[in-house]
This record gives structure tokens, C-alpha cells and sequence, in this order.
């Protein structure tokens, strides 16, 4: 039993159970050791946690990174669109995700700002429309990996868009992108 293997079934754990239900007696025993011998590898659930948010983390972690000729438009929106593809694929992905501090992933986020701010975003508004952009996301997957009874568009009053989870993922973002582009300049005009 090594790092990689306990974290790997830990995810599988959550899978199965759902992030409340995941506990170190359920691993210990899923694996086949003592619950003691989990710390060797992990001092507190909380840095199992934070371990299991890292992993399930990397099909986002390793997507390309921005190339200088990209459009910035469309990078943030399929940058965001990962995020959530990726969250989704686990059980209760964002809650997982939630409140995780992204340390193995600093350098490509430096990059991705780097990029941006090169496209002609301010810095200080591509790290707030980033972060706000993660925000959004992981509570639109929130929402959604917490929707057992979607309400039916009949019960909705007429004035609210009866809108599925994506469509309003979209709605949101390209209501983000859209202030975002209020305050670019193309690169040549600064």
C-alpha cells in the first residue's frame, strides 16, 4: 500500500458513498489494513481530503495551457468548461473541491494569468474573473450534483427561464466573459 494507492480508493470510496459517508474505518477496511496504518500516509482526514481534491483534480490539472495565439474569449471559456467537466466526474466533486487550496497547481495558474493579462486583461481583473469564474462553477456543480427533484418548468412561474443545469452554467459564464470584456483593450492599444 503506497500514497497513490490509498488516495485512489479513497476516490472510489467516494463514489460509492458520497463525500459524507467516506471515513478512515471505511478505507482501513475497503483496503484491508488497520485504520492506524492510513496515518502513515496521511496524518488527518483532512489531508486525505485535501489529497483526494488533488487527484480528482487532474484531468483539469494536465488540459493544455494557453498558447499566445489563442483567443482569450474562447480559452476562459473552455478553461471553465473543464473545471466543471471535471468536477462532475466524481460524486460530490465540488464539494470535494470546495474551500481545496490548488498548491501543485501554482505554476499553470501564473501561466494562465500571464496569458490573459498578455490577451490585453487587466491583472487585477483576470485574477478576480478567474476566481469568480471558479466560484461560479463549482457552485453551479453544487447545485447540480445536489439536485435530486429538478422542478418541473410547469411549476416555475412564468417568469423564470426554465433553464437545465448547463444552459445556465452558460448563461452565467457568458455573463462573466461579458463583464470581463468591459474592461479589455486589444494588446496594441495599450
Amino acid at each position: 500500500m503506497n500514497r497513490a494507492t490509498v488516495v485512489s480508493e479513497a476516490l472510489e470510496l467516494l463514489d460509492d458513498v458520497g463525500l459524507e459517508d467516506v471515513s478512515t474505518r471505511r478505507l482501513a477496511r475497503r483496503l484491508g489494513v488497520e485504520q492506524p496504518s492510513l496515518y502513515y500516509h496521511f496524518r488527518t482526514k483532512k489531508d486525505l481530503l485535501a489529497a483526494m481534491a488533488e487527484a480528482a483534480m487532474a484531468p483539469h490539472a494536465h488540459a493544455p495551457l494557453p498558447e499566445p495565439e489563442d483567443d482569450w474569449r474562447s480559452w476562459f471559456l473552455d478553461n471553465s468548461r473543464s473545471f466543471r467537466r471535471t468536477l462532475l466526474m466524481r460524486r460530490d466533486g465540488a464539494r470535494l473541491h470546495a474551500g481545496s487550496t490548488p498548491t501543485g497547481d501554482l505554476d499553470r495558474i501564473r501561466r494562465k494569468m500571464a496569458f490573459l493579462v498578455a490577451s490585453g486583461v487587466p491583472e487585477l481583473q483576470a485574477q478576480t474573473a478567474m476566481l469568480a469564474a471558479g466560484r461560479f462553477t463549482v457552485g453551479c456543480v453544487l447545485e447540480e450534483q445536489a439536485d435530486v427533484d429538478t422542478p418541473d418548468a410547469a411549476d416555475l412561474p412564468d417568469d423564470v427561464p426554465a433553464l437545465g443545469h448547463e444552459a445556465a452554467f452558460e448563461a452565467g459564464l457568458a455573463l462573466i466573459l461579458g463583464g470581463l470584456e468591459q474592461h479589455t483593450v486589444a494588446p496594441g492599444a495599450r
